[in-house]
């Protein structure tokens, strides 16, 4: 960081980078805002508590989900080894995973509204 005296003040310059749908986004808002984008980015940080989320309430059922998937590989690499399985079992294996992703988004999707 760089320090920089403007009028016996000190401050410190920071880039930021964003992707362009990012940067559409920024400018989209601090114009509904009627500001300008730096005005608009300082403000949203400065003026908004910090969002934290504890994700030691999830890390069983993420670990739980590598698990499986890890399971799921060992089952399609010995599949392929013996080529005996059935169109019936990876579809019913499809679905179940399916169904926990689902459940998943949710819950996650559930606690990021409730945080906010």
């Amino acid at each position: 960081m760089v320090n920089i005296a403007r009028k016996y003040k000190q401050v410190k310059r920071k880039e930021l980078t964003f992707d362009l749908p990012d940067w559409e986004k920024i400018e989209r808002r601090a114009e509904a805002c009627q500001t300008d984008t730096t005005k608009y980015l300082r403000r949203m940080i400065l003026d908004r508590e910090p969002i934290f989320y504890d994700m030691k309430e999830i890390a069983p059922m993420l670990n739980g989900m590598r698990i499986i998937s890890s399971n799921i590989n060992q089952i399609a690499k010995k599949a392929n080894e013996t080529n005996n399985i059935y169109a019936e079992d990876i579809e019913i294996i499809r679905k179940e995973m399916a169904e926990l992703s689902r459940t998943v988004n949710l819950s996650l999707s559930t606690l990021l509204s409730i945080k906010a």
